[in-house]
């Protein structure tokens, strides 16, 4: 049976110090960091059956409290064109076995992902690489979210604060892939 998945890839990178990175973290000794994300074409992540778009950069800007979680959302249109509006979310990073982590050379630190099928959010289910969280209803009513509401669900990304105040200097770059199917 063919499976209708959209996907999106999220890559992440550094080329900033205090003020915001165009993409990723830097951190450097001063203990200041920026922090970005750019997000690939939402229109090279649709199918016929459920489309992921509205994905813009995700900036942290200069993160200079290392003893608290650093925490960004985004609302994206996520519209699923099934029976009960029903959807699974997917996610991958470029650690190992997909791991949700930048890396810096050899150094490596580590970030959370959560979903919420609701708009608005700071905070959702937390995503495990490789591993569908199921059974999420999609309320967009368009492909684009072109009419009815503008967004329909919400990604978190996260930099905990025991992996910012232990990594290295230097700057780190990974990479996030979102795959999205029908249920």
């Amino acid at each position: 049976m063919a499976r209708n998945l959209a996907s999106a890839t999220v890559r992440l990178s550094g080329n900033g110090t205090v003020a915001l990175a165009r993409w990723g973290v830097r951190l450097v000794p001063a203990l200041a960091c920026a922090f970005g994300l750019l997000l690939g074409d939402p229109l090279a992540a649709a199918s016929n059956k459920v489309r992921i778009s509205n994905l813009s950069d995700v900036a942290f800007g200069s993160v200079l409290n290392l003893s608290i979680d650093a925490v960004r959302s985004q609302n994206v249109c996520l519209f699923a064109d099934t029976n009960t509006n029903n959807y699974n979310i997917t996610a991958s990073g470029t650690g190992p076995s997909g791991a949700f982590q930048l890396s810096s050379g050899a150094a490596a630190m580590a970030f959370e992902v959560q979903w919420s099928s609701a708009v608005g959010q700071s905070s959702g289910a937390t995503l495990t690489p490789n591993v569908p969280l199921t059974g999420q209803v999609s309320a967009a009513t368009h492909q684009t979210c072109g009419n009815g509401p503008a967004t329909s669900a919400s990604l978190v990304v996260v930099l905990r604060s025991a992996a910012l105040s232990s990594a290295k200097a230097g700057a780190y770059a990974g990479s996030l892939t979102l795959v999205v199917g029908p249920e």
